[in-house]
């Protein structure tokens, strides 16, 4: 048998992450050098944990790269705002996410379909979504909310906006102008956090605000009993602080040649900013596979995992996730023990294998090695859960070393007098033994040339 060599990781070209320390172990009184531990919160959601508080997200991805967001490629960092709009209008949109009308619209037919889902009729629809999106005059919006004693009123006093502030822009021939006299307002307004809030039921009334909507891709509603009854909700929260957007709009104005009959009409085409209200907000969260959730409650103990607001053992976790993922057992194992060996293991779905192995994290170099989880005992022998002929190992093979990386087996070995019902709880880690087998495509050239130097 020949003996594996070892090849250093590639180092990515471009590197835009700053380097953060992993989480430390805490001890058994729950701190770490004599300050507080801070536990993070997850949710489980229709069999995915979900990780909403932004602290938490920031924490948890940039201390070992825990987890993706679910609207990112990556890091969770997504924005509504159109960069090329952004750089655009940089002089005047003070830290306000610019997007384009086509988009915003998008989002206010989103909330349309999602408000005809909760059974309000098209008159009240139209009648909502007309005064929540319609162009902000801010101060004067404030002075009519305080008349009107409207919902909305406590929110604008404490953004502090002045009669005399409106926020429009235009841009002419290149020319931008804009009547925005004070800029604080308007940066409080973008600082404003929308993720406090209580989510409550209530029933479609034409006067409530549509202030919130989890995105449908997330598949908000937990999964219930089969002998629970699932419930319509509007999200609305009175005390909601609204997303502010700058839309950039198009005006065309007609010119004096064509009022005066002329058979050429000239137009001209006139962009401005104008702030409305996001109708349908949507929110990043951190996706966390089965195995990274469970090494950061069990290995870590700095993460705590919810279902219907109840908090899970870690007992109950284990049990939960192999009902989810019947091969969770086996690639948590591996998870455990390449995470303690310094590796950052993600999912290695998109190359065929269960596991990808990085150096440092995704963003600084590329994966190292493809890895093939198998349990199997003493004698080597057990059901596969990945059964290869010589075919498809050798076309997995190849796939992987064309993306310039090594295809690695990953033994799992339990001892022949473990039970099953050892296998119930996650001490079962204790007996579990490794081996590593790194699998080359043997050249028969390459190794002539060797032995003709030799």
């Amino acid at each position: 048998m020949a003996e594996a060599v070892f090849h250093p990781p590639r180092r990515k070209r471009r590197v835009y992450e700053s380097y953060d320390s992993p989480f430390p172990i805490s001890s058994s009184d729950g701190s770490i050098y004599g300050r507080d531990y801070k536990i993070c919160q997850a949710e489980i959601i229709n069999s995915n944990v979900i990780v909403k508080n932004p602290e938490d997200i920031e924490q948890l991805y940039s201390k070992g790269f825990f987890g993706k967001g679910i609207l990112s490629r990556s890091r969770p960092d997504y924005s509504i705002s159109d960069p090329v709009l952004v750089a655009k209008w940089q002089d005047v949109s003070f830290g306000m996410p610019v997007v384009s009308s086509e988009k915003y619209q998008r989002h206010v037919e989103w909330a349309k379909s999602l408000m005809q889902e909760q059974g309000l009729d098209d008159y009240t629809i139209n009648s909502v979504l007309q005064n929540f999106t319609k162009p902000l005059n801010l101060g004067e919006e404030t002075e009519q909310n305080n008349e009107s004693q409207d919902e909305e009123t406590a929110e604008m006093e404490a953004v502090g906006n002045k009669p005399e502030d409106l926020v429009t822009f235009s841009e002419t021939n290149g020319n931008k102008e804009h009547n925005l006299e004070s800029e604080p307002p308007y940066a409080l307004l973008v600082n404003s956090s929308p993720y406090k809030m209580d989510i409550t039921d209530s029933k479609p009334v034409a006067k409530t605000h549509l202030a919130e909507q989890r995105p449908s891709s997330l598949h908000y509603q937990l999964k219930q009993d089969s002998c629970t009854e699932q419930k319509s909700h509007i999200w609305i929260n009175n005390e909601y602080n609204h997303e502010y957007l700058l839309i950039q709009e198009e005006e065309t104005n007609v010119s004096p040649a064509e009022a005066a009959g002329s058979e050429k009409s000239h137009l001209i085409k006139k962009e401005k900013l104008v702030c409305r209200r996001n109708p349908f907000k949507i929110f990043e969260y951190l996706q966390l596979s089965l195995e990274e959730a469970f090494f950061l409650v069990y290995a870590l103990g700095c993460l705590s995992i919810f279902y219907s607001e109840v908090p899970l053992s870690i007992l109950k976790l284990w049990e939960v996730f192999s009902d989810a993922q019947p091969n969770f057992k086996a690639t948590y194992m591996a998870y455990h023990y390449f995470r303690s060996k310094g590796w950052v293991p993600k999912a290695g779905l998109k190359y065929g294998t269960d596991l990808l192995l990085y150096r440092k994290g995704p963003p600084f170099y590329h994966a190292s090695y493809s890895v093939i989880v198998e349990l199997i005992n003493d004698d080597f022998e057990g059901s596969l859960h990945r059964p290869f002929s010589w075919k498809s190992l050798s076309g997995l093979n190849r796939t992987t070393a064309n993306v310039s990386k090594e295809l690695m087996f990953c033994y799992l070995i339990k001892p022949s007098d473990m039970t099953e019902k050892e296998m119930l709880s996650p001490e079962c880690l204790k007996r579990i033994k490794v081996q590593e087998l790194i699998l080359n495509r043997w050249v028969s050239s390459s190794e002539r040339s060797e032995q003709e130097e030799l």
